[in-house]
């Protein structure tokens, strides 16, 4: 199926979206930025205006007065003229730094903050002729090219109107005192920023929504675009998956290979398997080194036989123990006594079958808490209860 301009008519993605971010790719009005940009000028043109027509005054003043001492020693022309353009770096620089900075902060207002190298990477296919003529003919490119018409086409008529407007005034400039002349420059030069920023100001107002909608429109998506993506995350989601699996085993395979070190293991008989070790120079209490249920207690009893560690089945006690202990943390105290009692009888059992003691009895019924054994009916008595208070 053809994946065509026409086809994409479904909103980008979220996906899409970010990794159009990644490349450079956001929303930006050009009329926006100039607009923040010459009112940023404007401003600055208006706070220090007279501070610079004064200075401004100051260097006419000094360069037009003559001297007999001047005429008779040329080198402080040169020494003038370094003294002038001091002056005059001093009016520029700090102007052009704030144009500067207004320059990026109206960047970062108009289209966000975006840090993109991928922007300059070479790409060998915008070098293809036939598809950069075809882009001179895109609706972007056609739609800026109507508006900078229009704009130049406004500019150039208020230009127009204000020329024939403050015309006489500039001519008899030269008539005028330098102080005067001066004034007259500085308002007329304010007058024609404050006509430009007004005309800028309309086509911002015009251009930031028109920008929205063309960039929404190129990032859209046809239902090939929708499938393509969903793969590829569903992709992703099965190689986690399968890194997942793959610890899983490993993780299972290091428990498994921790059995045979254990000093019993207790079952239920065989739906819960939990293997205990204790060393009394290194642990302060028991500690559960392999815990599983179903196919996997069934392979930690079987491994436990094979390397002759005690087998117990003590239901309560394998159900608490699963319940409670994480994979190689010590039993909790509640579980103590109990633990103590199965660990004395294997202890005793194997004195027994070594000849050194006799044969103990049955197992002693076990001391595990109630609330412990997530399938002792007490326990879910006294939930039922302690909820029936709640209420």
């Amino acid at each position: 199926m053809s994946d065509s301009a026409q086809d994409k008519q479904l909103p980008a993605s979220e996906r899409k979206l970010r990794e159009a971010r990644k490349e450079g790719q956001v929303v930006r009005s050009k009329d926006l930025g100039h607009f923040l940009v010459l009112l940023a000028a404007t401003g600055a043109l208006v706070a220090l205006t007279p501070i610079w027509m004064a200075r401004i005054e100051r260097i006419l003043t000094a360069g037009l007065r003559f001297d007999a001492r001047t005429v008779a020693n040329p080198a402080m022309m040169g020494e003038r003229l370094v003294e002038w353009s001091v002056e005059a770096l001093l009016i520029v620089v700090p102007f052009a730094l704030g144009v500067v900075l207004a320059s990026v902060a109206a960047s970062v207002l108009a289209g966000g903050w975006v840090m993109s190298f991928q922007v300059l990477s070479p790409k060998f296919s915008k070098l293809n002729p036939i598809s950069g003529i075809a882009n001179l003919f895109s609706k972007q490119h056609l739609i800026d090219a109507l508006k900078a018409s229009a704009m130049g086409l406004i500019l150039g008529g208020t230009g127009l109107m204000f020329l024939s407007k403050v015309w006489p005034s500039m001519v008899n400039l030269l008539a005028q005192p330098l102080p005067a002349a001066m004034a007259t420059l500085g308002d007329t030069l304010a007058s024609v920023l404050l006509s430009m920023l007004l005309v800028i100001a309309l086509f911002a107002l015009i251009d930031w929504p028109l920008q929205k909608f063309l960039f929404a429109e190129r990032m859209k998506m046809s239902h090939q675009d929708m499938k393509d993506e969903f793969k590829q995350q569903e992709g992703n989601m099965e190689v986690k998956g399968r890194i997942k699996q793959k610890m899983r085993e490993m993780a299972r395979r290091r428990m498994l290979a921790a059995v045979p070190e254990a000093n019993l293991v207790v079952m239920n008989p065989t739906h819960y398997a939990v293997a205990l070790k204790y060393d009394e120079n290194a642990m302060g209490a028991p500690r559960v080194v392999a815990k599983g249920v179903d196919l996997l207690a069934l392979k930690i009893r079987d491994v436990a036989v094979e390397h002759k560690v005690p087998v117990l089945e003590a239901p309560p006690l394998a159900r608490a123990l699963y319940a409670t202990t994480e994979l190689d943390h010590e039993v909790p105290v509640g579980l103590y006594t109990a633990v103590a009692q199965v660990m004395a009888y294997v202890f005793r059992l194997k004195a027994a079958l070594s000849g050194e003691a006799p044969m103990p009895g049955n197992l002693p019924d076990l001391d595990v808490p109630p609330e412990l054994d997530p399938h002792d009916p007490r326990a879910t008595v006294k939930k039922m209860a302690e909820s029936e208070g709640d209420a």
